[in-house]
């Protein structure tokens, strides 16, 4: 922090005489003092937002140009796909272990339901299409905006329709509750 803001009062004078300004002409734009201007420069004051934001105004730079912040990294998230039964999950979260998200494209195909179990807890929640879900004895289809929320032991399964891809997000790891879904009988037990 102090190597930050020791940097600060040279950075100021040389913007200041690569713009042509003077200490008086900068004290007239900003209404700061001709001494504490000087006082910046030659780093005998502190620097202050209170004190910088008029100057970065006048020499209209940002305020991290007169601070020397680091530059900020390029903040979009690089997502690599995995293909994993058919369908592509795109990973959202970066850590191995606890919980996990997903961006789950799902292609439209005709396919049988296979339930299957494991531990843990999972939550689907709809972004486009319509998605098949059956758990235990509930056979449910998912469209835009609905959510489904399950734990994963009992037997479950997922996939398309076959009226079209479905894209949803899905949320797995250790801990999460019971399903919260409208449901429907199985096919044949109506």
């Amino acid at each position: 922090m102090d190597a930050v803001l020791g940097g600060v009062g040279p950075r100021l004078r040389a913007l200041r005489k690569e713009r042509g300004a003077t200490l008086s002409g900068l004290s007239e734009t900003t209404g700061i003092s001709v001494s504490t201007l000087s006082r910046l420069e030659s780093g005998l004051r502190k620097p202050s937002l209170e004190l910088l934001l008029p100057i970065a105004r006048a020499h209209q730079v940002p305020l991290d140009e007169l601070v020397g912040a680091p530059p900020v990294g390029d903040p979009r998230v690089r997502l690599k796909p995995i293909r994993h039964f058919g369908r592509t999950m795109i990973p959202l979260t970066r850590q191995p272990g606890g919980l996990q998200a997903y961006k789950v494209i799902e292609p439209e195909r005709k396919i049988e339901p296979d339930p299957r179990t494991h531990e843990g807890y999972e939550w689907l929640y709809m972004l486009s299409g319509k998605l098949r879900l059956v758990l235990g004895d509930h056979d449910v289809v998912l469209g835009p905006g609905e959510a489904a929320e399950f734990d994963t032991r009992v037997p479950h399964w997922f996939g398309s329709t076959g009226e079209g891809p479905a894209e949803f997000l899905s949320l797995f790891g250790p801990q999460g509750e019971r399903m919260h879904v409208r449901a429907r009988p199985t096919r044949g037990a109506e």
